[in-house]
């Protein structure tokens, strides 16, 4: 049976209490984690969020009626136990803060008991994700969840700090917004009041952050919630959380320089690791060509060669027709594993092809010079002895080849160099290597659309250089938009926002919006523009991708309190759900039961 807390304070969380506490009695509270009776001593673990502290309970120190209790007690059920500090009476447990002491109980209240819990509430569960998500608020009692939540209220904290410290100021924008289909499928809400007509849920702040810069208030932030209705991953979800900031007045450098500075400040308070700054830069294109990627890992070689120009006379069909129809033949070194069997060697063929690739031409050099290989037979030795020598091949290695269009050719040797660093173990998750890419390209021809969308949003600045290519050649047009990449995740990316009229008129011409869709879907932004509006540029990080990697985790559902699953369901409260047909009503809408998604 329950009992109160009256009359008891509780003094310390467990690991407050030290052996400077020695002699001292103190009230501590929390959870059981386990309990042992052993005839005439029961020795319980006690957790809360700070950690495990032993409590001794020891018949004839304490009432028949204390200890009594004290033998009943059993996993999560909560407790208040009253008793003086010891050292250890037995050996000292070094895994454990609190292993050098102990609480010998004069008192103990149950608060409250507790069913057995589904599964057991502990470090590094093997207990399956799903049943773990559908019992969130228990399996958020284990320790390593907590640890990554208390990380995430620190960042956020320190974040606030440091950004108020630099003149920015927290101010919240909308969560009810105008739809501007443009991008991420958006979160519809129906509005009762003005039937058949919907809010969307923003999945940024961007055109509230741009008209803050208008209204004059400098330097903005927020750690905004986002929302986006798309197919979910391990770094996705269809909510999410933004450490959103704008600027005015500012070059790129200046927004870089303080997202460095609130970078190195969160990693070396939270994790004490120091960032070297600058931080390293590279342009879309570079990175696109060495490492298949705009957001490559750094953390290990393995770079792409462009060997078009060494096998342009080859006869090899793959290679001759990758080049006729205008694509690129490039590979990639995996060092030292020359002797990797066929059968995985087919396994990364068919993970090649997962990525666009129609397949994946390989070399191995043997230990003696020769070769083995799916291609060499095409090849004369000239030919296979110069490529080999621009693969920077050696005895030992095996070379990967992907023959087709550019595009393709990054997409799958990109994906290729990680699967193979993964499978080497060569991502090591305390190797910390940033890397901001610039220059990207302001457009991207949608094939679907059969047009040019916007590759950031439609009020990137182009590069000044690039802007008359803007009639005349806009894939060609880079932009003044940069992207934050931690080990080959993209943690954030923001630019130059165009503040000229007629540089944005231009963009939304070249995007194919007439005069009159512009200011249909972003009128209340362009009119704002017509009474002064400062140069300004912005960023937005991802502040549940940071925290997964700097908690070491590989999904952010292990840093996000209550997260979706793949299909963006809750588990544990089952949303989305079916609402009362009288809700439905009120609002105007009816429901499609045919509808096939």
């Amino acid at each position: 049976m329950a009992e109160s807390m009256k009359g008891l304070h509780r003094t310390h969380r467990c690991t407050e209490v030290s052996n400077k506490n020695i002699g001292e009695t103190v009230t501590v509270m929390g959870w059981v984690q386990k309990s042992r009776n052993k005839g005439g001593i029961v020795f319980t673990d006690l957790r809360d969020r700070s950690g495990l502290l032993q409590i001794i309970f020891e018949e004839g120190s304490i009432s028949s009626e204390v200890f009594e209790r004290a033998g009943r007690l059993r996993s999560e059920f909560v407790i208040a136990v009253t008793g003086k500090v010891e050292s250890r009476s037995g050996a000292t447990n070094e895994n454990l803060v609190t292993g050098d002491i102990e609480i010998r109980a004069k008192e103990l209240r149950v608060l409250s008991e507790a069913d057995t819990p589904p599964f057991p509430i502990e470090e590094a569960s093997k207990t399956k994700e799903e049943l773990r998500l559908k019992y969130r608020y228990l399996d958020l009692r284990r320790p390593d969840l907590q640890k990554n939540l208390i990380m995430r209220s620190k960042v956020a904290t320190l974040t606030r700090q440091f950004l108020s410290e630099e003149g920015f100021l927290e101010i919240e924008t909308p969560m009810l917004n105008k739809s501007t289909p443009e991008g991420a499928r958006d979160y519809l809400v129906p509005s009762r009041v003005h039937p058949g007509n919907f809010y969307a849920l923003p999945q940024s702040p961007q055109i509230f952050k741009q008209l803050l810069m208008c209204s004059g208030y400098d330097r903005y932030f927020q750690i905004a919630k986002c929302f986006r209705d798309e197919d979910l991953r391990a770094d996705r979800q269809p909510e999410f959380t933004q450490i959103d900031m704008e600027l005015s007045f500012v070059e790129i450098e200046d927004i870089l320089d303080v997202n460095e500075r609130l970078l190195q400040k969160l990693f070396k308070e939270v994790l004490g690791v120091e960032i070297q700054t600058p931080i390293q830069r590279m342009t879309y294109k570079e990175a696109m060509d060495r490492f298949g990627s705009d957001k490559p890992d750094l953390r290990f070689g393995m770079e792409l060669k462009n060997v078009s120009e060494i096998v342009k006379d080859t006869e090899f069909a793959v290679f001759k027709g990758a080049l006729e129809n205008g694509g690129s033949i490039r590979g990639i070194n995996a060092a030292g594993q020359a002797d990797m069997p066929r059968k995985k060697i087919d396994a990364l063929v068919d993970f090649a092809k997962g990525y666009g690739a129609k397949g994946l031409a390989y070399l191995a050099i043997n230990e003696d010079g020769t070769y083995k290989s799916s291609f060499a037979k095409f090849m004369t030795e000239e030919e296979l002895k110069a490529l080999v020598s621009a693969m920077e091949g050696k005895p030992g290695d095996l070379l990967f080849f992907a023959a087709d269009k550019d595009k393709i050719v990054y997409n799958v040797l990109g994906a290729l160099r990680i699967e193979i660093a993964d499978k080497l173990e060569l991502l090591k998750k305390d190797d910390y290597h940033f890397l901001w890419v610039t220059e990207f390209p302001l457009l991207e021809w949608s094939e679907e659309e059969e047009r040019f969308t916007a590759m950031h949003h439609p009020f990137t600045m182009p590069m000044e250089e690039d802007l008359h290519l803007l009639s005349t050649d806009p894939g060609k047009v880079r932009a003044k938009a940069y992207d934050i990449v931690l080990n080959g995740t993209e943690l954030g990316g923001g630019s130059l926002r165009i503040y000229q009229n007629d540089i944005q008129e231009k963009m939304f011409e070249v995007l194919g919006f007439t005069k009159e869709d512009a200011y249909e879907r972003f009128g209340f932004l362009l009119n704002a523009f017509k009474y002064g509006v400062p140069p300004h540029g912005g960023l937005a990080f991802g502040l549940d991708r940071l925290i997964m990697l700097m908690a070491k985790e590989d999904s952010i559902r292990d840093v996000i309190a209550f997260p979706k699953v793949k299909d963006a369901s809750c588990l544990m409260t089952e949303a989305p759900n079916v609402v009362d047909a009288k809700q439905l009503d009120e609002l105007g809408i009816g429901i499609n039961n045919n509808l096939n998604l």
